[in-house]
């Protein structure tokens, strides 16, 4: 048996030294890659950003001129205006613009570490959501089914959740406008599990033909639209796994598409 020289260790300990070396420099390669990810994930997050706020508000405006229209018909007839329908309208407008407030300065912080969690309960999520969107709904015939199986309340950014709701809703309801679904549906199912909310929204508009269907989670992924940046899905998601500690999931049922928004009990 060949014993080991002095020169054969140090030569040995040579080569330990300059593999250590090498593989010093390719972990650094490889966080500098990290790094460069996590910047470009931070800039698709912020175009989010500004992008669903525009999309965000496009209804909300919407729902303003609707609230005017009447009443501003009523004035040019020289009409008697009903106090109750005009004080219905102020309170709406007020709902409203509450909203689109909150919309800026969720946005605002969305980046901040110091914003803080207060624990709500999911079917007043639902109603605000609907809320804000109804309008939108009720033109285009689209019929909201609301099973609330338990009612469970959760710990954290409730007006982020909102916004997560809102933008499957609004994806939901293009779908069902883009292909003249007959008899269009919308299901929102709200439970529980000894750990976690699941609240659930499907369609009737005949599911997601893209393969693998997590890839329309992904920035800037467009699918089924002819304008759009496809960034919605990236957000919602980043913001039920990031800020929530939760899941976003989508999946293909009998009828459409079926959205899971898991979140941890309080």
């Amino acid at each position: 048996m060949k014993q080991t020289s002095l020169e054969d260790f140090m030569e040995l300990e040579e080569q330990n030294k300059e593999l250590e070396k090498l593989v010093a420099i390719e972990v650094e390669k490889n966080r500098q890659k990290d790094e460069i990810i996590f910047q470009q994930n931070k800039l698709a997050a912020m175009g989010e950003m500004l992008e669903n706020i525009a999309h965000q508000w496009r209804q909300p405006l919407m729902e303003i001129s609707a609230l005017f229209i009447p009443i501003e018909a009523k004035i040019n007839f020289n009409k008697n205006i009903n106090n109750d329908e005009l004080l219905d309208s102020i309170n709406k407008l007020n709902h409203i613009t509450k909203y689109m407030s909150n919309t800026i300065d969720d946005f605002k912080n969305f980046f901040a570490t110091n914003k803080e969690k207060t624990e709500f309960k999911l079917s007043d999520q639902i109603n605000s959501s609907l809320g804000i969107i109804i309008t939108g709904l009720r033109k285009n015939g689209i019929f909201v089914d609301i099973i609330i199986k338990k009612n469970p309340t959760i710990f954290g950014y409730k007006n982020e959740y909102t916004q997560v709701l809102i933008n499957i809703l609004n994806n939901a309801k293009d779908a069902l406008i883009d292909r003249k679904i007959k008899e269009p549906k919308i299901i929102i199912t709200l439970d529980s599990n000894n750990k976690n909310s699941i609240l659930s929204v499907e369609d009737n508009a005949g599911g997601i033909q893209v393969k693998p269907i997590d890839n329309i989670f992904k920035p800037f992924f467009t699918y089924g639209k002819k304008e759009g940046t496809g960034i919605g899905l990236f957000m919602s998601k980043l913001i039920i796994e990031k800020n929530m500690n939760g899941k976003l999931l989508v999946s293909n049922e009998k009828a459409g598409a079926s959205f899971k928004i898991i979140s941890p009990l309080k």
